[in-house]
């Protein structure tokens, strides 16, 4: 058995675990990573870039086609081939030769196999090889990410159902698909195929985008209505099995029945910490890890920190590898004898995760948001003014497209006069959203952003709107 000693070792090479081990060698330490499965993790293969890689293709048809003199160009559908092709493409046709090769360009070691905590500060790496033990002289960082949850449905796991990885890296596209969940994965995967020329059913027990602003689930559940897509709100799946011509059949709570050829389950996700050696330092396995401010795992000694999906905080790529940034360098600040930044906005602190999260939803339209909804904001005691605006009458957006529809929501904290939360439906209103995040991050009274001239004429006229709706 080989031995092996490093700075910091981190559990996990998705983009959070490569982050938090750039983040130790470029403070000075040296760090090790660990991986069962592809460098680059969930995001780059299964997830992120493909699947929106399958949604681009149809988005950019749908944009041509509201265009008078693009429109008249358009001819056909989609090539469903050369959307997979492009997805391939997209996910590195889930080869990781690149990634490693950014890893080592990096000073990062890489360490393949399954790594179980053994002890304070040990971690034995169980590979083809045989097992390498490896010590941190610092911390361990966990970041092993999390995997679709499959809920107790009788008869769904011996369907071989579809869930977000399955989806992602279709090979073929399905006569007919339904989809269990209506949430983000729900809904992209929903509007993806539908383009593809699948006929697809949407269970949506709790409703489409049910944490998001009401009108984002509206406006996307009418989408998915007109683009074909049978949406059946409040519908419940009870019991599933697919017969011996391949056909899965799915049963409601109420008693209706769907059919089709696969069947994608959307219901949520599952921390991977099944096998990483939880239960030999007193932690549970398969459990969520509780976090302190510097995503020090509770319970787990002044060692151990967790960081991305595995803390439950936030379950996005964009802010965990925020959350990384943080973790690496608060291990270096810490190895260093350094002043910890712990405090609200500090450097070692990720204050965003509980007051500036942004998200885009890729459907049709697009849901970009960053902050408190409204009920979120009531929930937490905010004193509170709710502004509305429509899209579509910016003058920007009958430019941009005809027949624009969208919505925006402006929440202010009233006591304070900033902004804690925007929501944005629309096409394209992926490229608005950081503007919201810096005046929410910032705290930008909006006196002061009254003097943010948006440029004319472009959709970003709808902060002018909106402060003119408020009254400034």
């Amino acid at each position: 058995m080989t031995t092996i000693e490093y700075d910091v070792v981190v559990i996990g090479a998705g983009p959070v675990g490569e982050n938090v081990a750039d983040r130790v060698v470029q403070g000075g330490l040296t760090a090790a990573i660990i991986e069962r499965e592809l460098v680059g993790g969930e995001c780059s293969y299964w997830a992120c870039m493909p699947t929106k890689a399958l949604l681009r293709s149809a988005s950019a048809l749908r944009a041509a086609r509201q265009l008078p003199g693009a429109r008249e160009a358009v001819t056909g559908n989609l090539d469903a081939a050369a959307v997979l092709g492009r997805r391939d493409s997209f996910a590195s046709h889930w080869k990781d030769d690149g990634q490693v090769s950014w890893l080592e360009s990096a000073g990062i070691a890489l360490h393949r196999g399954q790594g179980r905590i053994r002890s304070a500060r040990v971690v034995e790496v169980t590979g083809v090889d045989g097992v390498t033990t490896l010590t941190a002289r610092h911390a361990v960082v966990v970041a092993t990410g999390s995997s679709a949850l499959l809920p107790d449905i009788p008869g769904l796991r011996k369907v071989a159902p579809w869930t977000s990885r399955e989806a992602a890296a279709a090979t073929s596209v399905p006569g007919r698909l339904a989809v269990i969940g209506g949430g983000v994965v729900a809904s992209e995967m929903a509007t993806a195929f539908a383009a593809l020329g699948s006929s697809v059913t949407v269970l949506a027990r709790d409703g489409v985008l049910p944490s998001a602003e009401p009108f984002a689930g509206e406006l996307v559940t009418e989408s998915l209505r007109a683009a074909g897509v049978s949406v059946r709100v409040g519908a419940e799946a009870v019991s599933v099995n697919r017969d011996d011509s391949g056909t899965v059949h799915i049963e409601t709570a109420d008693g209706e029945r769907v059919e089709a050829d696969e069947v994608l389950v959307a219901v949520g996700r599952t921390p991977n910490t099944q096998d990483i050696g939880l239960d030999g330092i007193g932690l549970a396995p398969g459990a969520w890890l509780a976090v302190d401010d510097t995503l020090r795992v509770v319970g787990g000694g002044e060692w151990l920190y967790a960081a991305g999906d595995v803390n439950r905080r936030v379950l996005l790529t964009h802010q965990g590898k925020y959350q990384a940034r943080a973790v690496g360098d608060v291990i270096v600040a810490r190895a260093k004898g350094a002043t910890v930044e712990d405090g609200r906005w500090g450097r070692h602190a990720t204050t965003a995760d509980e007051r500036a999260v942004p998200q885009v939803v890729f459907t049709d339209p697009e849901i970009a948001s960053v902050g408190l909804t409204a009920a979120a904001a009531e929930a937490a005691e905010l004193r509170i003014r709710v502004v509305d605006y429509d899209l579509g009458a910016v003058a920007g957006s009958s430019l941009h497209a005809d027949g624009y529809r969208g919505h925006a929501r402006m929440v202010v904290d009233e006591d304070r006069k900033v902004i804690v939360g925007l929501t944005l439906a629309g096409p394209d209103v992926a490229e608005l959203i950081h503007a919201a995040t810096i005046a929410i991050v910032g705290e930008v009274p909006l006196d002061r952003l009254w003097h943010a001239v948006p440029a004319y004429p472009t959709v970003s006229e709808v902060w002018l709107r909106l402060l003119e709706t408020y009254g400034r």
